[in-house]
């Protein structure tokens, strides 16, 4: 890799780091105006347009039916079911607290590899201490929320969230083995496309668009999530997947709730004490333990292969 090629891919891994954490907090103030499933839609239907006219302009040609009724699959997977859930999760429950659990999806997807994927990670006790420490982390987060787990609203919220984590950890292990032959970005314009659509019809069909408010406000965490969290962050995402090893490529993983809970504590006011600090720790600990072990696992049958 060239030095210049170098700088990029380091560049793209803080855009995406920095950014994503920051779209807990855009997401938390634009469920103030509009359903959550609406907001979601709206930015992933947007930044899909926008996306997969750049491509066709360049001349790409249409995907077949086969992968495009797979990018739909994976767009309801991990744009519906995932990212919409989670803006609507934002309505109930504080930022920082949707970042911290979203940080286990890394545990979940190697859970479902072991069902969907032919070439199985190996169980090693260092996996199995990161999923056990990871998931501590997350009991310690709620033991300092057992009062708010007395309000039904809150428990929805923490719902959505846990129902996100699985979805987009059940998209990631299918777009791994499918390996569809398309450009990653194009792909990713259709999966938006598609998902935003559904996401606006569900809207549309309860009802919910009614209530939205187009304060400046909303108009500001809509745009903010379209070009910084969709459009750049997705971007710069990919860019570091493929010029980065899997294992410095994940370090956004655990940059991002700390983002998310910073933000959510200096401009919303959201509870940050040392129970939740020391659970964040501890949660990301054993996520970055669950990703160690399993990119052993990898080198080593790279290594037996």
């Amino acid at each position: 890799m060239t030095q210049s090629k170098h700088t990029k891919a380091y560049l793209a891994l803080v855009i995406v780091s920095i950014f994503w954490g920051t779209t807990y907090l855009a997401s938390r103030i634009g469920v103030r105006h509009m359903h959550g499933l609406m907001l979601s839609g709206l930015r992933q239907s947007v930044a899909g347009v926008l996306l997969v006219s750049f491509f066709l302009l360049k001349g790409y040609k249409l995907p077949g039916k086969a992968v495009l009724s797979r990018l739909f699959m994976i767009g309801m997977m991990m744009l519906v079911g995932a990212n919409g859930l989670l803006t609507w999760a934002m309505k109930y429950i504080p930022s920082g607290l949707g970042a911290i659990i979203a940080a286990t999806v890394p545990i979940w997807m190697t859970i479902f590899s072991f069902f969907l994927v032919q070439q199985k990670n190996r169980v090693s006790p260092l996996l199995i201490a990161g999923m056990i420490i990871g998931f501590i982390g997350v009991a310690g987060i709620f033991s300092d929320y057992l009062g708010d787990l007395m309000n039904p609203d809150f428990r929805f919220g923490i719902i959505l969230v846990l129902i996100s984590c699985l979805s987009w950890s059940m998209g990631s292990v299918l777009t791994a083995k499918w390996a569809l032959e398309v450009n990653y970005l194009y792909g990713a314009g259709f999966e938006m496309l598609f998902s935003g659509i559904v996401m606006l019809v569900i809207t549309l069909v309860t009802g919910e668009f009614r209530h939205a408010e187009f304060t400046g406000e909303l108009w500001d965490s809509l745009i903010y999530l379209i070009f910084f969290g969709s459009i750049l962050g997705y971007s710069a995402y990919v860019y570091t997947l493929n010029n980065l090893p899997p294992s410095l490529a994940s370090v956004y993983a655990y940059i991002n709730p700390i983002v998310a809970v910073l933000l959510g504590w200096l401009i919303l006011n959201e509870q940050l004490n040392w129970i939740t600090a020391l659970s964040c720790l501890v949660t990301l600990t054993g996520v970055y333990m669950v990703n160690t072990a399993v990119n052993k696992s990898k080198e080593q049958r790279y290594e037996l292969s």
